[in-house]
């Protein structure tokens, strides 16, 4: 067994079992867990997913939002154990993979047209 297969095998254990379909462009909720002194609770980060880029247990994604006029971005690995849930709201039209464009964009230009089924 040479050194590359025992690094995906170790890998493949810290898979997530169930990762969600979602998709750049798509507004989701995630479930981040926190953990302030001894305890632990759940927040909620509700926005547009900017990028999603990586593979196997490395990918992550960026998700952006406005809070108070400023926006926000958080980026999390997907097979993270602080992910506890990723929520679709709603899909998003989108025809490229990255949407940095957004990032200087507020209000009505900032919007993601909604994908029809």
């Amino acid at each position: 067994m040479n050194a590359n297969e025992i690094i995906k095998n170790i890998e493949a254990e810290q898979l997530k079992a169930e990762v969600p379909e979602f998709r750049v462009g798509d507004t989701v909720k995630v479930y981040a867990k926190i953990k302030e002194g001894n305890r632990e609770r759940i927040q909620v980060f509700e926005g547009t997913v900017l990028k999603r880029q990586g593979g196997s247990n490395r990918e992550t994604f960026t998700v952006r939002k406005f809070s108070n006029g400023v926006g926000v971005e958080k980026t999390w690995p997907l097979h993270s154990p602080h992910v506890e849930k990723i929520e679709v709201v709603r899909q998003g039209k989108v025809r490229r993979a990255k949407l940095n464009y957004l990032r200087n964009r507020i209000g009505k230009k900032a919007k993601v047209k909604e994908l029809v089924k």
